[in-house]
């Protein structure tokens, strides 16, 4: 099985990043609607590719986190937020989420972080598991905090130490 690349996402990204994130949604990690045309840019005046390290096997963009701060407090600088994190359905279970989870981890130390923090939905499972497995731990749950397709589902904070 093919190792994953990771690299940081560049302006000619955007287009897949965009493709994929459409492609992937699902109401098993998203809170907002399914995307419709005409559809939003996938780099703002928020994100840019700066904020983002993407997955490739065998040259193929098939993944990407996004890493972000929480607040722009200065006494909050120290901590880093994943923001987002996709793999496309054809690469789920060849390492993709672990190898772009081990690569942000090392990006938020390098810009200084001290501890790396994410929001998931109660209801994702794989998701969740996937953050256990990788260090994460629950730090605290919104309970019923979205309600999603007729269903209350919790928000499910988790973080970890660098």
């Amino acid at each position: 099985m093919p190792v994953p690349f990771i690299r940081h996402a560049t302006l000619d990204d955007e287009e897949t990043l965009g493709r994929l994130d459409r492609v992937a949604w699902s109401p098993l990690h998203s809170v907002q609607s399914r995307p419709q045309p005409p559809y939003e840019p996938f780099y703002n005046e928020r994100f840019g590719p700066r904020d983002h390290l993407v997955a490739e096997l065998d040259g193929e963009l098939v993944g990407y986190v996004r890493l972000g701060r929480p607040t722009p407090l200065v006494c909050n600088a120290h901590v880093r937020q994943i923001q987002g994190l996709v793999v496309a359905e054809t690469a789920r279970g060849a390492g993709v989420g672990r190898a772009l989870l081990r690569a942000v981890r090392e990006e938020a130390r390098r810009q200084g972080a001290r501890r790396l923090t994410l929001r998931v939905l109660g209801h994702n499972t794989p998701a969740r598991g996937l953050y256990e497995a990788e260090g994460f731990v629950v730090e605290g749950v919104l309970p019923e905090e979205f309600l999603l397709a007729g269903e209350y589902v919790d928000d499910v904070l988790m973080g970890r130490s660098l």
